[in-house]
């Protein structure tokens, strides 16, 4: 049984988070039923929300690189 974990800066989903989760993880399992030849209801997907301010890209933060932006 195939497993992805995504993990996603929270602020990204803050609109729709379980419209936006079932839309990324359809895709996810599609791909990987696909590719490895199994149905997608076989395909476990988690998502870890972390926040902007916790993720960072050298040494800033998502939360500032999107304030300077």
């Amino acid at each position: 049984m195939p497993f992805a974990r995504i993990t996603i800066v929270r602020e990204t989903l803050a609109d729709d988070p379980s419209g936006k989760k079932a839309a990324v993880s359809s895709k996810v399992a599609a791909a990987i039923a696909e590719v490895a030849g199994l149905p997608e209801r076989e395909v476990s997907i988690v998502f870890d929300e972390v926040d902007a301010r916790n993720w960072y890209l050298g040494s800033t933060d998502v939360e500032a690189l999107r304030f300077r932006s």
